[in-house]
């Protein structure tokens, strides 16, 4: 509990969706459709929990007019109930203001320029010559490196990196852990041993954009490394040197893009997917979890490119089969090879 009660008619105009049931209602928390008590909102956004909507103690659901049908409490109609649900919850959890300043055990180098109305908070690191903008929280531990820039409003949680030159827009939201502009994995081979090459590209962050904890964006080794506006990236992705990434591209936790790959606005990418270097992906392109991408995709669609899990023996089996599969072709080529041979004898017959 928050200590904020709303009317849910209040709620209702708020995220501009129809009321359904008594608009005086108190929503004082947000909580699963399941376990909810007196006070909470919920959703129902998958028809398969809709069997709760007889036993839920909400005191009102958020759901779709064709689940509105089965509900027995009050509630909020909405075309997209997940979409309405962050907008209630927004409302119900504010996120904390924070007074600029500058706590004593930071240290701000002498040439850097923090907005009075920034907060710089316990023990973090600022650069030479740093732009931090109005709004800005800098939270405990974070380092931001010489010749960076912090767009208006945007916060870094704990413990974030941003590397030298790194441009972060406005309202960025960067989670604990992730490092934004460290060099890409750029070397040389000479004779079997690696020469390092310098990356001196830099990354851009756009605005609104997301970016989970532990996840990390490497600079451009030449070009630079961008992520335009409205991005979120889960926890725990890598982003190679020289990768774009388009407007509104969401990827799930543990994916992975390789160097020089481009990925086109409003895609998606699931969990654990691998992109390989130097790809173009276009627009509306969406791939799912576990998806290994070696080629590019420049139409709009789905795709998917792994198998899924199957008992261990019969996993076995098809590796197996999968192995015999080059005599099978070479079989298959000499028995068509035969077949036309026949076929061509005959022929010579019939003319005789």
């Amino acid at each position: 509990m928050n200590g904020v009660v709303f009317r849910l008619a209040d709620l209702a105009a708020h995220a501009g969706v129809e009321l359904l049931g008594d608009g005086e209602v108190r929503i004082t928390h947000a909580d699963t459709i399941q376990d909810a008590t007196k006070g909470a909102i919920c959703f129902l956004a998958n028809s398969k929990y809709r069997h709760y909507l007889s036993k839920t103690e909400a005191s009102a659901v958020i759901l779709s007019r064709e689940d509105a049908a089965y509900s027995r409490t009050a509630g909020l109609i909405s075309d997209n109930p997940y979409l309405t649900y962050a907008r209630v919850a927004s409302l119900l959890y504010p996120v904390s203001d924070v007074a600029g300043g500058v706590h004593i055990s930071a240290v701000i180098s002498a040439s850097a320029n923090v907005d009075p109305d920034a907060w710089v908070g316990p023990c973090a690191v600022i650069g030479e010559n740093v732009q931090i903008r109005s709004g800005v929280r800098i939270g405990p531990g974070c380092v931001v490196d010489d010749d960076s820039f912090i767009g208006e409003n945007s916060r870094l949680v704990a413990n974030v990196t941003i590397c030298s030159g790194t441009v972060i827009g406005k309202r960025v939201l960067i989670h604990p852990g992730a490092v934004i502009g460290s060099d890409g994995f750029g070397n040389a081979n000479d004779q079997g041993a690696w020469v390092k090459v310098p990356q001196i590209g830099i990354a851009r962050i756009g605005d609104d954009v997301e970016i989970g904890a532990n996840t990390t964006i490497d600079r451009g080794s030449l070009r630079d490394t961008v992520i335009a506006d409205g991005v979120r990236l889960d926890n725990q992705i890598q982003i190679a040197h020289n990768v774009r990434i388009g407007e509104h591209t969401a990827i799930a936790g543990c994916a992975g893009v390789a160097g020089s790959t481009s990925i086109g606005r409003y895609c998606t990418l699931g969990g654990g997917v691998g992109l390989s270097g130097h790809l173009e992906i276009g627009d509306n392109v969406h791939f799912s979890g576990q998806t290994l991408v070696t080629r590019s995709f420049k139409e709009p669609g789905y795709y998917s490119g792994n198998l899924p899990a199957v008992p261990n023996g019969e996993w076995r089996k098809t590796i197996a089969r999968i192995r015999r599969l080059e005599n099978v072709m070479q079989r298959l080529s000499a028995l068509e090879k035969q077949v036309l041979a026949d076929k061509s004898e005959n022929n010579s017959d019939d003319q005789a």
